[in-house]
């Protein structure tokens, strides 16, 4: 029998332990693609303090999926240069390809509403933004030691 999934917006008190997805999953399936300064400008973007900040000033919102209690998915979104944009967006890597991201990505659209939706997508997940219906509207970029390719999804 197919699990249940608990989709809903993040509860403040559980912050850390989505960020510590965040950062598991990042760690295994993303850094390989990183230099050293990739990496550590991606762990000081997900810095609990720096991220508390976004999600009390209204910049951002977080969604979660969670099996049985344990968080195993997030998508943290909210607007960059006025735009609505994707800022993070990882799944388990056991929950890969169960429409996890999916319905984390329709939570987004459903709480902004927007035209279009922007993300900087690292390699890795190219394919699944894809999938989602994302675009490449330039060639991959390296900025601060991230690599990454700017894309847009019109709804």
């Amino acid at each position: 029998m197919e699990t249940q999934f608990e989709f809903s917006e993040l509860e403040a008190e559980r912050l850390h332990e989505a960020l510590s997805l965040v950062r598991e999953v990042f760690l295994e399936y993303e850094a390989p693609d990183y230099s050293d300064e990739g990496v550590d400008e991606f762990m000081r973007f997900i810095n609990p303090e720096a991220i508390r900040k976004m999600l009390l000033n209204n910049i951002m919102h977080i969604w979660t999926c969670k099996d049985d209690g344990k968080i195993i998915g997030v998508l943290a979104g909210g607007k960059k240069e006025r735009k609505n944009h994707i800022f993070l967006l990882f799944v388990n890597g056991q929950y890969h390809r169960r429409g996890i991201a999916r319905r984390l990505f329709n939570m987004m659209t459903e709480h902004y509403n927007p035209r279009e939706i922007t993300v900087n997508s690292s390699p890795y997940a190219v394919e699944a933004y894809h999938r989602l219906g994302f675009a490449d509207t330039d060639a991959e970029k390296t900025v601060n030691g991230l690599r990454f390719t700017p894309m847009k999804c019109v709804l």
